[in-house]
Protein backbone atom coordinates (compact mmCIF):
# COMPACT_ATOMS: atom_id res chain seq x y z
CA UNK A 1 0.00 0.00 0.00
CA UNK A 2 1.15 3.41 -0.99
CA UNK A 3 1.67 5.96 1.74
CA UNK A 4 0.88 9.40 2.20
CA UNK A 5 4.78 10.24 1.41
CA UNK A 6 4.87 7.90 -1.72
CA UNK A 7 1.21 9.27 -2.88
CA UNK A 8 2.07 13.12 -2.33
CA UNK A 9 5.60 12.29 -3.95
CA UNK A 10 3.75 10.26 -6.77
CA UNK A 11 1.10 13.43 -7.44
CA UNK A 12 3.70 15.60 -7.58
CA UNK A 13 6.13 13.99 -9.90
CA UNK A 14 3.21 13.83 -12.29
CA UNK A 15 1.30 17.48 -12.14
CA UNK A 16 3.13 18.98 -15.01
CA UNK A 17 2.76 16.23 -17.33
CA UNK A 18 -0.85 15.32 -16.27
CA UNK A 19 -0.98 19.55 -16.80
CA UNK A 20 0.60 19.76 -20.45
CA UNK A 21 -1.32 16.59 -21.30
CA UNK A 22 -4.88 17.95 -20.26
CA UNK A 23 -3.48 21.42 -21.85
CA UNK A 24 -3.37 19.63 -25.07
CA UNK A 25 -6.54 18.08 -25.19
CA UNK A 26 -8.88 21.15 -23.70
CA UNK A 27 -6.35 24.26 -24.78
CA UNK A 28 -7.62 25.96 -22.07
CA UNK A 29 -5.29 26.71 -19.10
CA UNK A 30 -8.05 26.52 -16.32
CA UNK A 31 -9.94 23.69 -17.39
CA UNK A 32 -6.53 21.99 -17.67
CA UNK A 33 -6.02 23.07 -13.96
CA UNK A 34 -9.12 21.53 -12.81
CA UNK A 35 -9.15 18.98 -14.67
CA UNK A 36 -5.61 17.61 -13.01
CA UNK A 37 -6.70 18.66 -9.76
CA UNK A 38 -9.82 16.61 -10.07
CA UNK A 39 -7.58 13.91 -11.33
CA UNK A 40 -5.67 13.85 -8.45
CA UNK A 41 -8.33 14.20 -6.05
CA UNK A 42 -10.11 11.01 -7.20
CA UNK A 43 -6.71 9.33 -7.07
CA UNK A 44 -6.03 10.55 -3.59
CA UNK A 45 -9.39 9.33 -1.80
CA UNK A 46 -10.42 6.40 -4.33
CA UNK A 47 -7.19 4.52 -4.81
CA UNK A 48 -4.83 6.11 -2.19
CA UNK A 49 -4.66 2.39 -0.61
CA UNK A 50 -3.00 0.89 -3.38
CA UNK A 51 0.99 -0.10 -4.27
CA UNK A 52 2.76 2.79 -5.14
CA UNK A 53 3.79 0.77 -8.29
CA UNK A 54 -0.32 1.07 -9.43
CA UNK A 55 -0.64 4.42 -9.31
CA UNK A 56 0.98 5.69 -12.48
CA UNK A 57 -1.67 3.45 -14.78
CA UNK A 58 -4.64 4.68 -12.17
CA UNK A 59 -4.00 8.23 -12.37
CA UNK A 60 -3.59 7.97 -16.44
CA UNK A 61 -7.29 5.93 -16.58
CA UNK A 62 -8.56 8.01 -14.23
CA UNK A 63 -7.04 11.18 -16.10
CA UNK A 64 -8.16 10.49 -19.31
CA UNK A 65 -12.11 9.99 -17.81
CA UNK A 66 -11.94 13.49 -16.57
CA UNK A 67 -11.02 14.80 -19.54
CA UNK A 68 -13.21 12.63 -21.36
CA UNK A 69 -16.01 14.38 -18.43
CA UNK A 70 -15.24 17.50 -19.46
CA UNK A 71 -16.22 17.31 -23.27
CA UNK A 72 -19.15 16.24 -22.16
CA UNK A 73 -20.21 18.69 -19.62
CA UNK A 74 -18.90 21.33 -22.09
CA UNK A 75 -21.32 19.77 -25.07
CA UNK A 76 -24.27 19.49 -22.18
CA UNK A 77 -23.49 23.14 -21.17
CA UNK A 78 -23.44 24.60 -24.60
CA UNK A 79 -26.47 22.81 -26.02
CA UNK A 80 -28.37 24.46 -23.04
CA UNK A 81 -26.42 28.12 -23.52
CA UNK A 82 -27.32 28.53 -26.69
CA UNK A 83 -30.96 27.22 -26.59
CA UNK A 84 -31.76 29.58 -23.89
CA UNK A 85 -29.76 32.28 -24.30
CA UNK A 86 -30.71 36.11 -24.59
CA UNK A 87 -30.01 36.39 -28.28
CA UNK A 88 -33.51 37.05 -29.57
CA UNK A 89 -34.09 41.22 -30.29
CA UNK A 90 -36.02 42.74 -27.26
CA UNK A 91 -38.91 43.32 -29.67
CA UNK A 92 -39.84 40.18 -30.10
CA UNK A 93 -42.36 41.35 -33.29
CA UNK A 94 -39.03 41.47 -35.28
CA UNK A 95 -39.87 38.92 -38.05
CA UNK A 96 -36.85 39.27 -40.31
CA UNK A 97 -34.30 38.30 -37.00
CA UNK A 98 -31.95 35.42 -38.26
CA UNK A 99 -30.85 33.52 -35.63
CA UNK A 100 -27.86 32.25 -37.82
CA UNK A 101 -27.02 36.01 -38.53
CA UNK A 102 -27.09 37.53 -34.74
CA UNK A 103 -25.19 34.89 -33.32
CA UNK A 104 -21.91 35.03 -32.80
CA UNK A 105 -19.51 32.74 -31.29
CA UNK A 106 -16.40 33.98 -28.86
CA UNK A 107 -13.86 34.57 -31.35
CA UNK A 108 -11.17 31.59 -31.12
CA UNK A 109 -13.61 29.10 -29.72
CA UNK A 110 -14.77 25.49 -31.04
CA UNK A 111 -17.69 27.47 -31.74
CA UNK A 112 -16.00 29.87 -33.74
CA UNK A 113 -14.27 27.41 -35.60
CA UNK A 114 -15.97 26.56 -39.25
CA UNK A 115 -17.17 22.99 -40.54
CA UNK A 116 -14.62 22.53 -42.99
CA UNK A 117 -11.83 23.52 -40.34
CA UNK A 118 -13.30 21.24 -37.75
CA UNK A 119 -13.66 18.38 -40.39
CA UNK A 120 -10.00 19.30 -41.60
CA UNK A 121 -8.38 18.96 -38.19
CA UNK A 122 -10.16 16.05 -37.33
CA UNK A 123 -9.10 14.05 -40.74
CA UNK A 124 -5.46 15.60 -40.00
CA UNK A 125 -5.52 14.28 -36.42
CA UNK A 126 -6.79 10.97 -37.86
CA UNK A 127 -4.03 10.46 -40.18
CA UNK A 128 -1.16 11.46 -37.40
CA UNK A 129 -3.06 8.37 -35.14
CA UNK A 130 -2.69 5.90 -38.23
CA UNK A 131 0.87 6.75 -38.79
CA UNK A 132 1.66 6.67 -35.01
CA UNK A 133 0.19 3.12 -35.29
CA UNK A 134 2.16 2.15 -38.08
CA UNK A 135 5.06 3.18 -36.34
CA UNK A 136 7.67 -0.26 -35.07
CA UNK A 137 6.55 -0.92 -31.10
CA UNK A 138 9.75 0.61 -29.36
CA UNK A 139 9.83 3.35 -32.21
CA UNK A 140 5.86 4.01 -30.94
CA UNK A 141 6.39 3.74 -27.64
CA UNK A 142 9.56 6.01 -27.27
CA UNK A 143 7.86 8.56 -29.29
CA UNK A 144 4.54 8.71 -27.10
CA UNK A 145 6.31 8.31 -23.70
CA UNK A 146 8.54 11.03 -24.49
CA UNK A 147 6.27 13.61 -26.63
CA UNK A 148 2.92 12.81 -25.23
CA UNK A 149 3.64 11.48 -21.89
CA UNK A 150 6.32 14.49 -21.48
CA UNK A 151 8.70 11.55 -20.10
CA UNK A 152 12.37 12.47 -19.85
CA UNK A 153 15.04 10.30 -22.03
CA UNK A 154 15.85 8.53 -17.92
CA UNK A 155 12.38 7.79 -17.54
CA UNK A 156 11.39 6.65 -21.09
CA UNK A 157 14.55 4.48 -20.52
CA UNK A 158 13.83 2.36 -17.66
CA UNK A 159 10.18 2.17 -18.51
CA UNK A 160 11.49 1.14 -21.55
CA UNK A 161 13.89 -1.34 -20.17
CA UNK A 162 16.76 -0.02 -22.43
CA UNK A 163 19.50 2.78 -22.63
CA UNK A 164 18.84 6.78 -22.76
CA UNK A 165 20.67 5.91 -26.11
CA UNK A 166 18.34 3.56 -27.71
CA UNK A 167 15.13 5.75 -26.37
CA UNK A 168 17.23 8.69 -28.64
CA UNK A 169 17.50 6.64 -30.85
CA UNK A 170 13.76 5.30 -31.13
CA UNK A 171 12.35 9.00 -30.89
CA UNK A 172 14.88 10.05 -34.25
CA UNK A 173 13.63 7.23 -36.36
CA UNK A 174 9.81 7.81 -35.26
CA UNK A 175 10.19 11.66 -35.85
CA UNK A 176 11.57 11.28 -39.13
CA UNK A 177 9.05 8.41 -40.05
CA UNK A 178 6.39 10.24 -38.88
CA UNK A 179 7.16 13.67 -40.84
CA UNK A 180 8.00 11.88 -44.37
CA UNK A 181 4.61 9.65 -44.23
CA UNK A 182 2.88 13.35 -43.33
CA UNK A 183 4.79 15.25 -45.48
CA UNK A 184 4.04 12.16 -48.43
CA UNK A 185 0.33 13.01 -47.60
CA UNK A 186 0.64 16.67 -47.79
CA UNK A 187 0.29 17.73 -44.32
CA UNK A 188 2.81 19.73 -43.12
CA UNK A 189 2.79 20.77 -39.42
Amino acid sequence: MATDKELGSFLEGVERRAFKHALYMVRNEESSLDIVQEAMIKLAEKYGDKPAAELPMLFQRILQNTILDFFRREKVRNTWVSLFSNIAPNNQDDDNFDLLENFASEEGSEAAESVADKLEREQILNIIDEEIKKLPTRQREAFLMRYWEDMDVAETATAMGCSEGSVKTHCSRATHALAASLKAKGIRL
